[in-house]
């Protein structure tokens, strides 16, 4: 019986040099494993595969020398472990996110949280090409947010409370654009050097700054044989079902104007980046 390799594929069975075997992906979101997974994903590595297992620079893990005998075992293992296989091919690809504000000081939003929410919208759902997700907790940009078909960087808008300034100046050291500044024990913040980083609300040691947190988004960036950053078209979303609706328009633009194989800056380029702005924009302000 013939092998229908692009089925496997699109389960996240990716065909190895050597014949009959196969490098399994699997489905991890926001980089984030259980105990209990990490643990049956070692057991499945020793039983069918070469007793190792390779990290990719997706944040997911790959299991090679599955033997092509031994796919549906293999699949029935990994569910007794809460773990299901990933996706290849021209879909939705898993979401990859850093910690985020859950464990790290920096992160301004809960990435993993969005990360799984994006998931469990999007996961395989089939376009034209691959299209990737990234999502990054702050301007730190571990995860290089803008190397993503849509990139998500958290962030947060302050406006300073006057009634509870000390004017300490904490504030004004804290922040690396030379956006705050403090004169006659006033504070003034220049909109158009801030970019959200919270670390002046962060530093600050009497609470005297109100804040949104948000999300600024990019779209249509690529890292590989061509490498492009994304572009940011709304500086700052508070609503995340706003955002929601925002990676909706941006699928769906790829859906009904992509071209087989053509990754998502492409067909902004090939369509017109004013009309792919022009929906995100409609969509915004509705």
């Amino acid at each position: 019986m013939a092998v229908d390799y692009a089925t496997l594929k699109k389960g996240g069975f990716m065909r190895q040099k050597q014949k009959n075997n196969f490098s399994l992906r699997l489905r991890v979101v926001g980089g984030n494993l259980t105990a209990k997974q990490l643990a049956k994903i070692a057991e499945v590595s020793e039983n069918y595969g070469d007793g190792y297992v390779h990290l990719t620079s997706r944040q997911s893990v790959e299991i090679p020398f599955v033997k092509l005998d031994d796919v549906e075992a293999v699949k029935d293992a990994l569910a007794e472990g809460d773990v299901e296989p990933g996706v290849c091919g021209p879909r939705v690809r898993t979401i990859t996110a850093c910690q985020g504000e859950a464990i790290c000081p920096s992160g301004c939003i809960d990435t993993y949280a969005l990360a799984k929410e994006l998931d469990d919208r999007y996961f395989a759902k089939e376009l034209p090409h691959k299209f990737k997700f990234g999502i990054t907790g702050c301007q730190n940009n571990c995860l290089k947010a803008e190397e993503n078909d849509v990139g998500i960087k958290g962030g947060i808008k302050v406006s300073w409370k006057e009634d509870a300034c000390i004017g300490c100046g904490v504030c004004v050291k804290a922040c690396r654009r030379g956006a705050i500044t403090l004169e006659d024990g006033k504070i003034s913040v220049d909109n158009s050097k801030c970019n959200y980083c919270g670390r002046c609300f962060k530093a600050c040691p009497t609470d005297a700054w109100d804040t949104i947190h948000g999300y600024i988004v990019s779209f249509g960036g690529l890292f590989g044989n061509s490498i492009n950053k994304g572009k940011t078209i709304i500086p700052f979303i508070e609503n995340k079902e706003k955002l929601m609706e925002i990676c909706d328009a941006a699928l769906n633009f790829f859906a009904e104007n992509a071209k087989p194989s053509e990754r998502f800056k492409f067909t902004i380029d090939r369509v017109g980046r004013e009309k792919f702005e022009q929906r995100i924009l409609e969509v915004y302000n509705d």
